[in-house]
């Protein structure tokens, strides 16, 4: 029989186990968050009817998404969670409460060309609120507030979420008699940080004909700095000529008020007039998270308000608003920079317990008792010499190791070895449970991210 080398696809990631438990742990902590803000796990199929995941249709959707086909069924893999929420809630809408408060955290897929950090196969972490007919601005100004709680619990705190609304954009553009335009401007504008102001004004002249003077003065209102009052005080002077752009303007101020009284740090965002995000259905408040010592890696968590997203589905009107995280690439970032926590225990044991008689029946009471304690407890029952016992302890990761041998098994005790530290005591079965439950609880309480 010939044998085929084994190998992964090209961008698709796979994980050693400690990298998984790591991976694991992270997901955890946002699963844990997200609960505490009200928000209900969803999870939806990764195949869907082609027709539904491609409604909108065009661009690079279409390039990108995995498509095929099963008898007569037109399938496609899903390329990002909120399409087939759109579909999920237009779908279900007599059946859930409104305002519908979802999270997901699942794999998507994308058929683009892979580069470092960049993957066909990922996970997302989203959350969006859903209203029925309308949805109060708070929402919008609470949504930040989880992104700092859930980067913070992570146990990264050197982040800046930075916050924009498209309906300023839309109502300046019109100001400059460019509202047909605004598109297309809004998405190169998106990448000022990238390529420059230069680039972004060429592109604006030669491709989308936009007269010179109007860049400049479009680069000019992009270049808007300072703290967030300032900001605010300088878009108040462009107040009272369009109506979106005033509306814009109220729903930004209210958001930047509402941020402080969620607990968010002033530190922690910032008014941000580049921010557009680049989909074309977003249409009231924009968000994305920029490490601040690694602002190459770009976004880390960025989404925002929309009206319409579900009108391919049904004739309601369900806004919503909804931020998403890139897991995957997230990951490959953190372990790239060394700002993985390497002390965080990622063995898939607390306590490896090694009999060292015949008699097993002491052992497994013995692992009873730790797991029922919450102790997560394996026993290793080779016949191996001690020190292959050892090895395999070693290499595992096991934090405690538990040795029962002839005169452990005589007094009912156990021999607890702590393996961080090479020190080994002769407990009672409560006693060394307590012990390692001591561990447990305290390695519970570490964060994944060191920076």
């Amino acid at each position: 029989m010939e044998r085929i080398k084994p190998h992964t696809l090209s961008g698709f990631m796979e994980l050693l186990p400690g990298e998984q438990a790591m991976m694991d742990r992270i997901m955890d902590t946002i699963r844990r968050v997200y609960g505490l803000y009200g928000f209900t796990a969803l999870d939806t199929p990764l195949i869907e009817s082609s027709d539904v995941l491609l409604a909108k249709g065009g661009g690079e959707t279409e390039k990108q998404i995995y498509r095929f086909s099963k008898g007569d069924n037109d399938l496609a893999l899903r390329f990002d969670l909120t399409v087939p929420l759109a579909k999920y809630v237009a779908m279900h809408y007599a059946d859930l409460t409104f305002p519908f408060r979802r999270y997901q955290i699942g794999k998507v897929y994308r058929g683009e060309r892979p580069q470092r950090g960049r993957f066909r196969e990922f996970y997302q972490a989203d959350i969006d609120v859903i209203g029925d007919g309308a949805l109060d601005i708070m929402n919008e100004a609470e949504i930040p507030s989880i992104i700092y709680r859930v980067f913070t619990e992570l146990g990264l705190h050197r982040f800046v979420i930075r916050v924009n609304n498209r309906k300023i954009l839309t109502g300046f553009y019109d100001m400059l008699g460019l509202s047909d335009k605004a598109g297309d401007i809004m998405r190169t504008v998106d990448k000022l940080e990238k390529i420059g102001p230069e680039k972004v004004r060429a592109i604006l002249c030669d491709d989308f004909d936009i007269p010179g003077e109007s860049a400049g003065r479009i680069l000019d209102f992009m270049a808007i700095r300072g703290g967030n009052d300032r900001v605010l005080a300088e878009l108040s002077g462009h107040t009272g000529k369009n109506a979106i752009f005033d509306r814009g303007y109220e729903e930004l101020k209210t958001v930047v008020t509402y941020l402080k009284d969620f607990g968010v740090p002033e530190d922690h965002f910032a008014v941000d007039l580049t921010i557009a995000r680049g989909l074309d259905y977003y249409t009231g408040t924009v968000y994305e998270t920029q490490m601040t010592d690694h602002p190459e890696v770009g976004s880390i968590c960025s989404g925002g308000r929309y009206d319409d997203l579900a009108g391919f589905y049904t004739d309601k009107s369900l806004p919503g608003v909804g931020i998403s995280i890139g897991l995957t690439r997230l990951f490959f970032l953190l372990s790239d920079r060394g700002l993985l926590n390497g002390e965080l225990p990622t063995a898939p044991a607390d306590v490896l317990i090694l009999p060292m008689t015949e008699e097993r029946a002491f052992a497994v009471e013995t692992a009873t008792a730790f797991r029922a304690a919450g102790i997560r407890t394996q026993i290793y029952s080779e016949n191996k010499k001690f020190k292959a016992r050892m090895t395999y302890a070693n290499r595992l990761g096991a934090p405690f190791v538990a040795i029962l041998g002839e005169d452990e098994l005589e007094k009912r005790m156990v021999s607890l070895k702590d393996m961080r530290t090479g020190t080994q005591e002769l407990l009672t079965v409560e006693g060394a449970a307590e012990k390692a439950a001591a561990y447990v609880a305290q390695s519970r309480g570490m964060a994944p991210i060191k920076e």
